[in-house]
């Protein structure tokens, strides 16, 4: 499918992209890239290049079958595109020390940039990620929730409704909803554009980036992304933003990355990812920081008697997991540890729709407590709470397709089923038959032939070094 006439004709305005170049490069086929969870996983991509400014990112020589692997749903690694994960160069030059930080992920579904701040904030910081759309918010949970790290609120909630939180987040991303020109290697995303919707998709982004910026503590910066390569979605709207509020951009060290492309705009710093120039799709990012007079203290909420958890349940919960007890809250018949401390949080679950609140660890069901799928994969579980038993691939795809892995020696009872060491999920042993309790809405549909070749990812070297900010 050709590229729309109107897109080639506004490229070739704009003097900081090599026009000719970059609509070769369109035609050419993306780059595959996944991105390691280094608090599950140590080995790295065999045959792989690293992403350069990503320590956990590599290039892989071709697409893998994601859904067939166990290592994937087990969330030791995230299939995201290369560009997007310059996020970690961001963060690390912009965040300051790092220490305790709140952090908001805007607009996160799929998960991508998501999942990579859970894991550089790291156990001490505290990140709500937001999705409008309810389908694409169910997807975010499930990302999270594989990637485990318990120090994420999942919420689907309108920008609008962050604007109460006065001052409220350290960090705020906006990956906002664009046109899509940075994906037009992808058929579909060509189909879909045009100039009356790029022109829309600005006029949101405005109200996106005003509704959300009172959440915005002092000092505080707000990284504005799109995958577009339109000035209007672009370092138009940072201009814009900056004629409102007191707000200053932010210069980033970008010599050591060949290819990034930096955008002066009247003094406002802006960069440019374009595939002709560097290995990813196209990417636009800005960090802007608030200036002004201090924000009123950040508010907190007292206990509700109402989600305090049993001695019993307590107890329970300390068996098998390692989360404080005053994170712990009843939510209905649900044990659940916040990502912080319940008076942090609690403003959080009286202002947003929530649909994952940090782990949850057990269902109480009678005098039962059932475990949670979400603590099969967290790192909050206690190491030897529950027998474990590896299953080979075969197996594993039997418990991932929510069928019969044909477990022989089971142990009796709740036991964790797992693929080369890292965790799937539950599963009961009852003395007649064995319950498979992997979440039946994430199983495996796909229709596996007998004997069907399946490109999966092999793994070998131990060269990423990443580390969570203790």
């Amino acid at each position: 499918m050709t590229l729309p006439d109107g897109f080639i004709k506004r490229i070739r305005t704009q003097d900081y992209i090599n026009s000719e170049a970059l609509l070769k490069a369109l035609d050419e086929p993306s780059p595959v890239s996944i991105r390691i969870n280094s608090s599950k996983w140590q080995l790295s991509p065999a045959d792989a290049d690293p992403v350069p400014w990503c320590s956990t990112g590599y290039y892989l020589p071709s697409r893998p079958s994601y859904t067939l692997d166990p290592l994937f749903h087990s969330g030791c690694y995230y299939p995201q595109e290369a560009s997007g994960m310059f996020l970690e160069q961001v963060f690390r030059q912009a965040a300051g020390n790092g220490v305790k930080l709140r952090v908001l992920d805007l607009c996160g579904a799929p998960g991508g940039k998501s999942t990579h701040l859970s894991s550089m904030i790291g156990q001490n910081g505290f990140l709500v990620a937001n999705e409008v759309i309810r389908s694409r918010a169910s997807i975010l949970a499930e990302n999270i929730t594989r990637w485990g790290i318990p120090n994420t609120m999942v919420t689907q909630s309108d920008p609008a409704a962050f604007a109460t939180l006065t001052g409220f987040f350290d960090i705020i991303l906006v990956d906002a909803p664009c046109s899509g020109e940075g994906m037009f290697r992808d058929p579909v995303a060509r189909n879909e554009w045009s100039e009356e919707n790029a022109r829309l998709c600005s006029e949101r982004q405005k109200r996106i980036l005003m509704d959300v910026w009172p959440a915005l503590s002092r000092d505080g910066i707000l990284i504005y992304s799109t995958c577009t390569y339109n000035p209007a979605e672009n370092e138009d709207n940072v201009k814009w933003l900056a004629g409102r509020v007191d707000a200053s951009t932010v210069q980033l060290n970008v010599d050591s990355f060949q290819g990034i492309a930096e955008i002066d705009s009247n003094g406002l710093k802006c960069y440019g990812f374009y595939p002709d120039k560097i290995k990813g799709e196209g990417l636009f990012f800005s960090v802007i920081r608030k200036n002004g007079i201090p924000e009123r203290s950040r508010k907190t909420i007292r206990y509700d008697s109402q989600v305090k958890v049993t001695r019993d349940e307590l107890a329970s919960a300390g068996r098998i997991s390692n989360f404080p007890d005053d994170c712990l809250i009843r939510n209905g018949d649900d044990v659940t540890a916040l990502p912080w401390s319940f008076s942090d949080t609690a403003i959080l679950l009286q202002n947003l729709r929530v649909i994952k609140a940090g782990i949850k660890i057990f269902t109480v069901k009678k005098k039962d407590h059932l475990p949670s799928h979400e603590l099969a994969l967290s790192a909050g579980l206690k190491d030897g709470a529950f027998p474990y038993v590896e299953l080979d691939h075969k197996q594993a795809i039997a418990y991932l397709k929510r069928g019969n892995p044909e477990i022989t020696g089971a142990p009796s009872g709740w036991f964790l089923v797992g693929h080369k060491g890292i965790n799937l999920g539950f599963a009961n042993n009852i003395g007649t038959r064995i319950n498979n309790y992997f979440p039946v809405e994430w199983r495996i549909r796909m229709n596996i032939p007998e004997n069907s070749e399946m490109e999966l990812i092999k793994w070998e070297r131990t060269d990423h070094n990443i580390k969570l900010k203790q």
